[in-house]
């Protein structure tokens, strides 16, 4: 057969291979950047959701005196009388339903941050089946063992987190995804300021000022009488 042999378009079959060889050697290189642009967009869109969640959960604090836990469940549904406000508080979606129920936020969106066992939200939120449902928060909830924290707590320390190791089935309470983010976690401070920080990829732990996320003690954040704990969200 003659390699040379000209095709209907006017290229040789041997041209045409170059061509699909240099079209495969561009979409190699060029894959791995718009996995790092997906990757900051997602980040960006979780930056922004925590500052928004923050704003809420500081109204919260103004209303009830701290944020939601399973102990301003019982206020908020006296003074709202709102069906939301229900379950244990045994995740993050039960505690940020009391934000919805108490009239404080009115969409499910912010709540959401990309991860392995999120999916947007629905925004239908009118009855407790469908508020918040499992799948539709993207955060960890950081609490002091089994009470939440409050504004009044040290302004460096973290208390929205994202996002947290999914394997089989279980969103973790201290180790992140390294993947999701590119080595980033996204935390929201007492202060409301958001940022990036870095996940070890040898262990998935988060460091905060040289420390682990979660660890206590007088040179950290949390100082010796807080016992940081992850709320997790309920997985999709």
């Amino acid at each position: 057969m003659n390699m040379h042999k000209k095709l209907k378009g006017g290229f040789t079959l041997v041209e045409l291979l170059v061509v699909i060889v240099i079209i495969a050697a561009l979409a190699g290189l060029t894959a791995p950047m718009v996995m790092r642009q997906r990757s900051r967009a997602d980040q960006t869109e979780a930056l922004n959701n925590a500052r928004q969640v923050g704003l809420a959960l500081l109204e919260f604090d103004t209303e009830y005196g701290r944020f939601p836990d399973n102990n301003t469940l019982t206020q908020v549904q006296e003074r709202t009388q709102s069906p939301l406000a229900v379950g244990g508080g045994n995740n993050s979606n039960d505690h940020f339903r009391q934000l919805i129920a108490a009239g404080i936020v009115n969409s499910e969106s912010i709540f959401y941050a990309k991860t392995a066992y999120t999916q947007q939200p629905d925004n239908v939120f009118t009855t407790p089946d469908r508020a918040l449902e499992a799948g539709e928060v993207g955060f960890g909830y950081i609490m002091n063992g089994e009470r939440a924290q409050s504004a009044s707590g040290n302004p460096g320390r973290p208390v929205l987190c994202a996002p947290l190791a999914f394997t089989g089935g279980s969103v973790s309470s201290d180790t992140f995804d390294i993947e999701q983010y590119n080595e980033r976690a996204v935390v929201l401070k007492l202060d409301l300021s958001a940022q990036s920080i870095n996940i070890l990829r040898e262990t998935g732990e988060a460091r905060l000022d040289g420390n682990n996320l979660l660890t206590p003690g007088a040179n950290t954040v949390w100082g010796t009488n807080i016992t940081p704990r992850i709320s997790t969200p309920e997985p999709n």
